[in-house]
């Protein structure tokens, strides 16, 4: 499904959150404060957008996904980047020793894994001791009027916006099912929590549509 939408992915991405994509993007680059020489894993990196985000301090990133589709896409539009790698890797397995890692990273990814809390597990053991973890994922808004503003606008208006934009209007109505059935903000805290992350806490952006989760690895 993935490799399917790899092409205009970026463009849907863009008309379904009315470029508010860019703005998460870069929210998510500032907490994951990439610094020169540090390597860093962005997980479920999709075209890579966001890896290359993360490489312009001159970090060192590793651009991984589940889909060749996507890496292809990512290689085509960054691959000149020379502080920036592409490896296909299963999130609940990551090819990855232990303590590779300065910082994790996973952009709206986590909710596709089958077993996302083995995949948060994974993202603790590749990270260095004292290392840390971002995770920016779609949420669930806390003010009930918004929130149901939010589900209207996903059941109604975003599937006919990815048929008219993408290339794949069914895997959109995926992507509407699964932010419906993920977790809210405060479970998603106690999974990183219950993997062995501390100082975990989370932060909304947009009242709430998207979160960010960080997390550090214990130094012990």
């Amino acid at each position: 499904m993935f490799d399917q939408v790899a092409a205009r992915y970026d463009l849907t991405n863009m008309a379904m959150t009315f470029g508010l994509d860019a703005l998460w993007r870069e929210a998510t680059t500032r907490a994951v404060a990439p610094k020169p020489g540090e390597r860093i894993l962005d997980l479920a990196a999709g075209t890579a957008k966001s890896s290359a985000s993360l490489t312009r301090t001159g970090a060192q990133v590793v651009a991984a996904d589940f889909s060749p589709g996507m890496l292809a896409e990512g290689k085509r539009h960054f691959g000149d980047i020379r502080n920036l790698e592409f490896v296909q890797a299963d999130a609940m397995d990551l090819p990855f020793a232990d303590g590779e890692f300065d910082a994790v990273t996973m952009s709206y990814g986590l909710r596709n894994v089958n077993l996302p809390r083995v995949a948060i597990g994974e993202l603790l053991r590749v990270t260095k001791p004292g290392g840390r973890l971002v995770i920016n994922e779609f949420s669930t808004p806390p003010n009930p009027v918004f929130r149901g503003l939010y589900r209207f606008y996903n059941d109604q208006v975003l599937p006919r916006v990815a048929r008219l934009v993408g290339s794949n209007g069914e895997a959109y109505d995926y992507l509407n099912e699964s932010i419906q059935a993920w977790p809210d903000q405060p479970t998603l805290a106690a999974w990183i929590r219950e993997a062995g992350w501390t100082d975990v806490a989370y932060r909304n952006l947009t009242f709430g549509i998207v979160a960010l989760h960080r997390g550090t690895k214990p130094s012990a």
